[in-house]
């Protein structure tokens, strides 16, 4: 969703230590709440569209601040290593309207310093913004990783990828993890208590036969406090979000390659018991605010999450919004803040600790596509994602 905060200075970014997949160059503000990674002009195009456009799919981005210009662009060696060997000024051609446009070149090659060619980074709210220690997972999408204008040895090598990974058989692929502590032998963790999980790990060590044990590593952890049912309410949250995404995505137009979800959750098992009790606390007290808001409403009706006001109409409390459907079948969304919520306003809302999410993001291969239908090869990815989250939340 858009956003109205400031655009932080260059001077002031930092490099951001939480990246699990994606390209070099990720920065983050001081205090952690903004991710800025190096991004296309199709990318930004692609956010400015779904704000504009799709508001139901840009509910399922990261909140869209802006870009901000770097003071420091990829250097000449880094650029002219993907694009073609001639004349030495139409290398330096090719490398400023690849800094200016981020098209791929011709030639393509393997890009293996992992940067963008621009000078134009995307701000975004971090998912990892006030968590005490986040675990975050990023599920790489689709069994055709490669666009419609990607070079032929581009398509052979992600083709190749596909076969030899679950992006094949169940349309995604861990493509970086992050686990706080993830394993009982020190040696295996970071400076910061996490085990980290590169690329390598979804590319040989997940198979079809193994997905499911190996998504258990990213949620159940004893080593971190989050025993069985805990791991358990984690995964079926996750699960009624994935099925909300899926909802999203068959309604939509679309198409993305190498697009991912992106799973974060609270990592420390007291930091997360913590934030459950607290949110569950401050529900009971909306609910209770509600019922005096409509007299004669019964606590089980509250509870239910449906209920009915003195005019005949339904409220449903879905996420952090009131919907009324009225008799003619009209719904009309009521923010938080509104007359419906009296007791609680939108900063004691925003001071909630976070539990978990998922974001859909990398959007440097995304369009609309106006009479072709959903996006099926994403789907796929999202589906078997929500079977093994059934899975494991013991939900299906």
């Amino acid at each position: 969703m858009a956003n109205t905060r400031a655009i932080p200075n260059r001077a002031d970014l930092k490099p951001y230590n939480f990246a699990v997949a994606g390209h070099e160059g990720t920065l983050c503000d001081p205090d952690g709440e903004l991710f800025i990674k190096p991004c296309t002009k199709q990318e930004i195009e692609f956010y400015n569209s779904a704000l504009k456009h799709h508001e139901a799919f840009a509910e399922l981005m990261p909140e869209f601040y802006g870009t901000l210009s770097l003071s420091d662009p990829s250097d000449v060696e880094t650029l002219t290593e993907n694009v073609p060997q001639v004349a030495t000024d139409q290398v330096l051609q090719a490398v400023q309207e690849a800094a200016t446009t981020s098209e791929v070149p011709k030639e393509w090659k393997p890009n293996k310093n992992r940067k963008i060619p621009t000078n134009t980074s995307v701000v975004l709210k971090n998912a990892a913004y006030g968590h005490k220690r986040p675990n975050i997972l990023d599920a790489k999408l689709g069994s055709r990783l490669w666009a419609d204008d990607a070079p032929m040895e581009k398509r052979k090598r992600f083709d190749e990828i596909t076969k030899v990974t679950t992006n094949g058989s169940h349309g995604f692929r861990i493509a970086g993890m992050r686990v706080y502590k993830g394993s009982e032998n020190p040696e295996e963790l970071d400076a910061e208590g996490y085990k980290v999980y590169g690329k390598d790990y979804g590319r040989l060590t997940v198979t079809p036969q193994n997905v499911v044990q190996e998504m258990k590593r990213f949620i159940f952890n004893p080593q971190a406090g989050i025993d069985e049912d805990l791991g358990k309410l984690i995964a079926g949250a996750f699960v009624e979000d994935l099925r909300h995404v899926e909802r999203v995505l068959a309604a939509e137009e679309s198409r993305m390659y190498s697009a991912s979800l992106l799973f974060t959750f609270e990592g420390d098992g007291d930091a997360l018991r913590a934030a459950i009790q607290h949110v569950k606390e401050a529900d009971q007290a909306r609910k209770e605010a509600l019922m005096k808001r409509l007299p004669g409403l019964s606590a089980s009706r509250v509870d239910s999450g449906i209920v009915m006001d003195d005019d005949g109409e339904l409220i449903a409390e879905v996420g952090e919004k009131y919907v009324t459907f009225a008799t003619d079948g009209d719904a009309q969304i009521l923010s938080q803040g509104s007359e419906m919520d009296e007791g609680c306003d939108d900063s004691e809302i925003s001071s909630y600790p976070p539990i978990y999410s998922i974001k859909l993001i990398d959007f440097a291969h995304a369009t609309w596509v106006p009479g072709q239908g959903p996006d099926t090869n994403v789907l796929f990815g999202v589906r078997s994602l929500i079977k093994i989250f059934e899975e494991l939340s013991d939900t299906n």
